[in-house]
């Protein structure tokens, strides 16, 4: 289930706004009596606070942006250091050979995005 943190953020996306911009006019709060997340202050200009039903409209796109995070982060540890990365694409320049591009096929195919 995707949080109230990342719906909120496509819905600000889906109306050209972006958390960067609002997030001093949006609070997002849990008030640990169960009930979890929820919206306690929405000051954006020019947009009006989402309903219960447009932020549940979110879900499925919420949950393939929390997915592709993962995805992102496991990626990031695997293509190794930027210094490693230029070594193998150093040594295919002088060897002529695919070592890098290689490895980045194989890191994507690994960990596919949704």
């Amino acid at each position: 289930m995707a949080i109230l943190f990342t719906k909120i953020n496509l819905y600000l996306e889906a109306n050209s706004k972006t958390w960067e911009a609002e997030r001093d006019n949006i609070i997002l709060q849990n008030d640990s009596n169960g009930l979890g997340d929820y919206i306690h202050t929405w000051n954006v200009s020019g947009l009006d606070q989402p309903t219960a039903d447009e932020i549940a409209s979110y879900e499925t796109a919420g949950n393939t942006v929390e997915i592709n995070a993962v995805i992102d982060a496991t990626r990031q540890t695997q293509y190794l250091s930027w210094q490693q990365q230029m070594e193998m694409i150093y040594k295919d320049q002088k060897d002529g050979t695919t070592t890098f591009k290689d490895h980045c096929d194989k890191v994507r195919s690994d960990n596919p995005k949704e």
